[in-house]
């Protein structure tokens, strides 16, 4: 039997309107390695920042070789043997490798100053123990590439001799070789009895480098276990593992002839032969894992992103949207995944934002007109019942909800044909997701038609009449929604497993 590294036992998270992590328990073992497994949304972002010490947890309790310890300060983490390799490793370009490496530990002379000479030889030791006598010590970080970054960072695991190694959607950016080659720097450390934590969506990696997996839904653990006695299918199960229909219930909409129509859309590195049409009425899903590239097609339907091929036509008229103010004055508009960056201005009232897109509607000669600010704001915001004290009420003190009302309420205001929602119920409490979706019939049911991007099974399968599953920046299959469809198919869809495997 494998040694327990470490523990958690009970652990809660919360933010405004969320609840991120529920009680959860999860056991690490030296010299095995643990696939953490669950939809995007799941929890596993916070319980990585909670292991790192980013995030203190509400409730609950850690424990390593049996010890109860706590871990405040990220640098605590780092004291306790534990690191985290990122699909974007945190790392200094600006350094050297050996800076990198030795960053905070670095050997010193008795002087105590830092004893160059002896870093630079303990780098490239470190860098031939794990394959990667390749890698110049000398070398500013910024000329490595994504592959080369990851070994310099399990380089300086390997110095602060690291017992806890969290691999973080490791491979996301890697070519096969790559990967094979990152593999086999697991299983070195796996010989070496560290306790690896592997976060993945992508099932060929997990079955093939993990001992065991705790699956997590919702903010709960559902499950957890040795791989060999579990299957796929299980494991898929466990992920969903939720009725659609009763929490998601759909308007039958009679759809429309197409409004939209998105031909052979290319971009160099992104994606590639986006072909789709979205009828009036509709409410279209986009479902894929991470990196499947759905939001970087919808920022280019919305001007954020140039293509490099393909064609857009709405009502029937070909567009080409530069930017933004062009796909808004074309009738289309985009709310975005992360609305605390691109979709409110946080230091602004509440009516600031609302009207902040339709200036030409609340001024007059040049000069804004508070009335028509407030006229428009409360039109639209009632619409989405918005919980605020007024309409002047700072957007930054507003629950998670009540800002994505703010957004959709915004774009709504400039009467668009089309509008996209991405990730729209990310992060919100049940009561306004509810909101959300109650309103999104309403849309549709007054002619527009609606994109849905959401890696919620519940919510794609809830809220779409047809769901558009992608993977590696393609599309794979469109699939009408007429109550057949399973999210097990989605699921093994979008993560290249055969619909036959058990």
């Amino acid at each position: 039997m494998s040694q327990l590294k470490l523990s958690l036992s009970g652990i809660s998270k919360s933010f405004p309107g969320v609840i991120a992590l529920n009680q959860v328990s999860l056991e690490l073992h030296s010299g095995q390695v643990t696939a953490l497994i669950g939809e995007n949304g799941a929890g596993k972002s916070t319980l990585v920042k909670v292991l790192t010490g980013i995030y203190q947890p509400d409730s609950g309790s850690i424990s390593i070789d049996n010890e109860l310890v706590e871990l405040p300060t990220p640098h605590s983490a780092f004291e306790k043997g534990i690191t985290a390799i990122h699909q974007e490793t945190v790392l200094f370009d600006e350094l050297s490798v050996a800076e990198n490496i030795f960053l905070g530990h670095a050997p010193r002379t008795r002087f105590r100053t830092i004893d160059w000479r002896k870093m630079h030889a303990k780098a490239r030791v470190l860098l031939h123990d794990i394959g990667a006598a390749h890698i110049n010590s000398e070398l500013p970080l910024k000329e490595l590439g994504i592959a080369n970054k990851h070994l310099v960072a399990v380089a300086r695991a390997m110095s602060i001799e690291a017992e806890i190694v969290i691999l973080d959607e490791p491979t996301a950016s890697l070519s096969h070789k790559e990967i094979e080659d990152l593999f086999d720097l697991i299983r070195l450390l796996k010989k070496e009895g560290k306790a690896i934590l592997f976060i993945s969506h992508k099932f060929d990696e997990i079955y093939q480098i993990a001992d065991r997996f705790s699956v997590f839904r919702d903010g709960e653990m559902v499950g957890e276990g040795e791989l060999k006695n579990t299957s796929q299918q299980d494991i898929v199960r466990l992920m969903v593992g939720r009725s659609v229909d009763q929490i998601f219930p759909k308007r039958k909409i009679a759809i429309g002839p197409p409004v939209l129509a998105v031909a052979n859309l290319s971009h160099p590195t992104e994606f590639d032969d986006i072909s789709f049409e979205l009828g009036k009425g509709e409410i279209l899903g986009f479902y894929g894992l991470v990196g499947a590239g759905r939001s970087e097609v919808m920022q280019a339907l919305f001007g954020i992103t140039r293509t490099a091929s393909g064609t857009i036509t709405l009502d029937g008229t070909a567009i080409k949207p530069k930017s933004p103010a062009d796909a808004i004055k074309a009738g289309i508009v985009y709310v975005p995944e992360e609305r605390g960056k691109q979709g409110v201005v946080m230091d602004l009232p509440v009516f600031q934002n609302v009207s902040l897109p339709s200036l030409h509607k609340t001024s007059k000669n040049g000069f804004l007109v508070l009335a028509r600010e407030f006229a428009l704001t409360r039109k639209y915001t009632r619409r989405m019942d918005l919980r605020a004290s007024s309409l002047s009420q700072n957007t930054g003190t507003l629950s998670g909800g009540n800002q994505q009302k703010i957004v959709i309420a915004k774009w709504l205001a400039t009467q668009p044909r089309v509008i996209i929602l991405d990730e729209p119920t990310k992060g919100i409490d049940i009561g306004s997701k509810a909101a959300v979706h109650e309103f999104m019939g309403d849309l549709v049911d007054q002619g527009l038609s609606v994109i849905m991007v959401s890696s919620e099974l519940p919510e794609i399968l809830g809220m779409s009449d047809r769901i558009v599953v992608m993977r590696d920046g393609k599309i794979v299959v469109i699939h009408k929604n007429d109550g057949t469809l399973s999210a097990e198919t989605l699921v093994k869809t979008a993560a290249n497993i055969s619909l036959d495997a058990a």
